[in-house]
């Protein structure tokens, strides 16, 4: 899989979500991402406009499922999402059941192996239920409690190399990376590039970040693309 940037919309406007996707997709980012806060604020409505707007374009719905699994992505996928998200902390039968609509409804799922008790672990048993991405991500509320408590901050990067050698199907990192760090993403061998704050998103307001984000977008994305993807699973 050669290196892809995905654009984290973790905004609560659909409006605003549209205005910063088209300025995304015109500096070259290949896949939309429907945050969490745009799903929870504007729902399927959301979605639908994404795939109006962008009707080639994979749509990756981030619902963080933890419960009623295959209805929750029967639901995303004729809204027009291609991927959705499963969290490994839920049930295995959730994990299935999204797994199985994915196979309906022809949308891939990406697991997500947040506050898994081992990281590892957790990416391996949703590979092993069937899902198609593995997402590796150290959470916001825990990066935030980390932070104010003055503790060493983790990274995904801390993982992701053994991740991605525990795992077959394509791995990304996501959760408090630095701009400098997403980047490098493809050289620990995981090809799917997630951007959002700080320099899309205001992580703290969650509206666009201010600045010329077209331009510095469209370099990020040039570096990216540029890049191998380490392949050594040794």
């Amino acid at each position: 899989m050669k290196p892809l940037v995905q654009i984290s919309l973790d905004l609560t406007n659909i409006d605003e979500a549209l205005e910063t996707a088209s300025m995304a997709m015109r500096a070259g980012v290949d896949w939309l991402e429907a945050g969490t806060p745009l799903i929870l604020a504007e729902g399927l409505h959301g979605v639908r406009k994404l795939r109006e707007s962008f009707p080639k374009t994979p749509i990756v719905a981030d619902l963080k499922t933890m419960d009623g699994g295959y209805l929750e992505a029967e639901m995303m996928a004729k809204a027009g999402a291609t991927h959705v998200v499963v969290m490994a902390r839920a049930h295995k039968e959730t994990i299935k059941c999204v797994v199985q609509a994915g196979k309906d409804f022809g949308i891939k799922v990406m697991g997500d192996n947040m506050i898994s008790e081992n990281m590892v672990d957790g990416a391996k048993l949703l590979e092993d239920l069937g899902c198609d991405f593995i997402i590796h991500h150290i959470g916001y509320d825990e990066r935030r409690g980390i932070k104010a408590s003055g503790r060493e901050m983790p990274s995904p990067l801390d993982e992701l190399s053994e991740i991605v050698k525990a795992v077959n199907v394509p791995v990304q990192a996501v959760g408090g990376l630095s701009l400098e760090q997403a980047v490098k993403c493809p050289q620990y061998g995981a090809p799917l590039v997630v951007l959002g704050a700080p320099l899309v998103i205001d992580a703290d307001s969650f509206k666009t970040a201010d600045g010329n984000l077209e331009s510095s977008l469209k370099k990020i994305c040039d570096a990216i693309h540029s890049q191998p993807v380490l392949t050594d699973k040794n």
